[in-house]
């Protein structure tokens, strides 16, 4: 597997996370690979062959070529049919929103073609721009030119949305929802009708996407760290606590995953 990211242009670097490639030959016995909850929309396209995303243990749909994938809130299992070859931007939980009108929430744990995120003819002609460039430097200045031309005032995400996005994401998705906002005058009814709209997700689980990247990162570059270690420096009340969300989340345990082939594309992202 060959993964490689790359930095966007300063002008979006508070809303684009990073741009990312992916190149994998194909081999026979690959095995399906579980994609988990992060936080972050993003849009891929695939030059490469199909790809199955699974939606029961057998039955599975081919992946678009071009699409935005929603905020996920729970594991789903992907297969491809043949050689892989994908170029993608991931954008903070706070990015995506500056570029559409639409309600966030209508594509949780989605995935749909960009023809149906954007207007169809502007949505084809940047799919053929990407798909038909050179390189990734020359598909990352295609992404940029639409991104910026899309690009609305910062003020569509507001103040109540950003403030507890960057709560989260200085704490690693540990902050609890009740210390940010005043219960009084429906304030957190108001957080969370907004974070729908404008993340996609509810607060609650942001947090605990933001606080699954923690321990992934953790499980996978502290090798000599004990479970217990592990839950602490990710501020869970004990190991308990800890094995309950992470299982709650990817449906293994942290050994599981360790021991996991299903979980090797997962685990190249969080190394």
């Amino acid at each position: 597997m060959n993964y490689q990211t790359y930095k966007p242009h300063q002008d979006l670097e508070s809303i684009v996370k990073f741009y990312w490639t992916l190149e994998v030959p194909f081999d026979p016995n690959n095995q399906k690979q579980k994609i988990v909850p992060d936080g972050c929309i993003e849009m891929t396209f695939n030059f490469g062959n199909p790809i199955k995303r699974f939606v029961s243990g057998k039955d599975f749909v081919f992946q678009s070529k071009a699409m935005l994938m929603g905020q996920r809130t729970q594991t789903f299992e992907i297969l491809p049919a043949g050689h892989v070859d994908t170029f993608a931007i991931c954008f903070y939980p706070i990015g995506f929103a500056n570029f559409v009108d639409l309600s966030l929430d209508k594509w949780l744990d989605q995935e749909v073609p960009l023809s149906e995120v954007f207007e169809a003819g502007e949505a084809y002609v940047l799919e053929q721009q990407i798909m038909q460039a050179a390189s990734t430097q020359e598909r990352i200045g295609h992404i940029e030119g639409f991104l910026l031309r899309k690009l609305k005032e910062h003020d569509t995400i507001s103040h109540i949305v950003r403030s507890t996005v960057d709560s989260l994401l200085q704490s690693n998705g540990s902050a609890p929802i009740h210390t940010l906002v005043k219960e009084e005058g429906g304030q957190r009814r108001q957080l969370e009708r907004h974070f729908k709209k404008q993340i996609g997700i509810s607060p609650k689980q942001l947090g605990k996407a933001i606080r699954l990247q923690t321990t992934l990162h953790l499980l996978l570059n502290k090798k000599n760290e004990t479970l217990t270690d592990i839950a602490y420096e990710s501020e869970y009340f004990d190991q308990n606590h800890f094995i309950k969300d992470f299982k709650d989340l990817m449906g293994l345990s942290p050994k599981e995953f360790l021991n996991s082939e299903q979980m090797a594309l997962s685990s190249l992202f969080y190394k």
